[in-house]
């Protein structure tokens, strides 16, 4: 402004200003400098307006041009502008982007039924509840009518992770949405058929990702309404697969169909220490569903808790029932625990409630916990730790040691008994260099600290050689036994005896 009055002799503008009684206002400001004869500033003249009403005017412009006046939300030209934006973004990320195209079933009924007010009551709650299922940074918009678009920007690099992260979300907001709905006093039933479309990149046009949205919309109706439907059929037929098992999951836990098997742990004259308790799902329509596929859908639903839960007592009940063997009366058994199952606030209860209810010594409760547990809240991990460990008894291990974020600054600190070598440093000790220097270093690492150290895969009498030298002190692998039911396990015991110490 100064330099504009000092070059020119005037300036013009808008400015904010405050009145009298605080409140802030925007104002138009004139100023013109007046000079005497020699042309010198003698002082400055300035004229201004309120401007409030103009400003008011072109806010209620600008949102009548790229908002929705019922719902508030994006319309149809701003929901344009910000997928040209995000198409350029995501060609530039390489990361997938997805569109949901949602219409509401029977939305007509109502508004015939009720009239155009109840409809838009409908619509006002539709993109209320819709708001608590999409992030801040997605745009959830009107698209006309009882139509709605969700546009969902940068979702993941994989297009297999973005697909069901995609399918997840439009889960969630099918479920919301399908929820009854009090219109005029009244109960309304309702729900959602929606289309999915994913894109990478910009070398899709926006209208025609729209377009594929729409159809796989119109596919879902087709499919009989409230259903998720994307425009790829392979990667419909991933979700409806994906979907399937989770369903068939969840009968599992309630069905029975889980089982636990045993592989054994041996020190470094053979003789049996432990065993690994490793679930097993004998599905009667799926057949043998291998861990690797049910366990990390598991993990991203609630379902790892039921079945972790279910691990742990199933193991517990075994070590109880062993404990009149002489055979097995001192094996130690080591149970898997994941991350999400030991966030939760009362699991160190949980443990204690087990092994309370099956009358176990607390040192024969071995815990597996992977890396992972450590990333989040050190302090409550250390403190639940040491709860288990030191108030129970519980025996605490680190599994697949190395395969995450290892980090010796929380190694020295986590209260842990023992150390396990993941097994994809095993397989190659004898052959890769790498491996060689990774597992010796492991070992020492853990002689150091104090701490018992074990190795899995352990296949070939070579791997248990290398490792017996090295200083490791207890093995599990094929080399011993494959994972076997409880009653095979006590027969390998048997034999084991028979043979004076050498397992087979």
């Amino acid at each position: 402004m100064w330099q504009s009055l000092l070059t020119n002799g005037t300036w013009k503008g808008e400015l904010w200003d405050r009145r009298k009684s605080g409140k802030i206002y925007p104002k138009q400001l004139s100023i013109t400098a007046v000079r005497d004869a020699g042309g010198n500033t003698i002082q400055y003249v300035a004229a201004f307006h309120d401007i409030s009403a103009r400003k008011r005017a072109e806010e209620e412009m600008h949102s009548l041009a790229f908002y929705d006046a019922l719902t508030g939300l994006p319309n149809r030209r701003l929901l344009h502008e910000r997928l040209d934006l995000a198409l350029s973004v995501s060609a530039r990320s390489k990361k997938f982007g997805a569109l949901l195209y949602l219409d509401m079933d029977k939305f007509k009924t109502l508004n015939d039924t009720q009239g155009h007010e109840a409809g838009d009551a409908l619509l006002v709650e539709v993109a209320t509840r819709m708001k608590f299922c999409v992030r801040e940074v997605d745009t959830l918009a009107r698209f006309g009518g009882d139509e709605f678009v969700v546009l969902i920007e940068e979702i993941g690099a994989e297009e297999a992770d973005a697909t069901q992260h995609t399918a997840l979300i439009s889960e969630k907001i099918r479920a919301v949405l399908a929820t009854s709905y009090i219109i005029n006093n009244r109960e309304f039933h309702t729900s959602p058929s929606i289309g999915v479309c994913l894109f990478q990149g910009n070398r899709t046009p926006g209208d025609e990702l729209l377009k594929r949205a729409d159809i796989a919309m119109y596919q879902a109706k087709d499919s009989g309404r409230n259903q998720v439907r994307f425009f790829d059929p392979q990667l419909q037929l991933s979700v409806d697969s994906r979907a399937a098992l989770e369903s068939a999951m969840r009968e599992a836990i309630t069905g029975q169909q889980f089982r636990l098997y045993y592989q054994i742990q041996v020190d470094r004259d053979h003789r049996p220490i432990g065993a690994e308790a490793l679930i097993r799902w004998e599905s009667p329509t799926h057949g043998m569903v291998s861990p690797i596929e049910f366990i990390p859908l598991a993990e991203e639903t609630t379902l790892i808790l039921d079945i972790g839960n279910w691990v742990l007592d199933t193991a517990c009940q075994q070590i109880a029932a062993w404990s009149n063997n002489p055979l097995t009366s001192d094996l130690v058994i080591a149970v898997n625990i994941s991350a999400r199952q030991f966030r939760q606030p009362d699991f160190v209860q949980l443990v204690d409630a087990v092994i309370d209810k099956h009358q176990i010594l607390p040192s024969r409760l071995k815990l597996e916990l992977t890396e992972s547990v450590a990333l989040d809240n050190l302090e409550g991990v250390i403190a639940k730790m040491t709860a288990l460990r030191e108030n129970l008894g519980v025996t605490i291990s680190l599994d697949d040691f190395g395969t995450g974020y290892s980090s010796l600054s929380y190694l020295k600190r986590l209260p842990l008994d023992q150390i396990k070598i993941d097994q994809s440093f095993v397989r190659d000790i004898t052959t890769d260099s790498n491996d060689a220097v990774m597992v010796q270093t492991i070992i020492e690492m853990a002689h150091n600290f104090g701490l018992h150290v074990i190795a899995e895969g352990v296949e070939t009498e070579a791997h248990m050689d290398f490792l017996k030298q090295r200083g490791c002190m207890a093995y599990q692998g094929y080399l011993f036994s494959k994972p076997v039911p409880h009653y095979d396990f006590e027969l390998l015991l048997n034999h084991h005896l028979t043979l004076k110490g050498r397992i087979l």
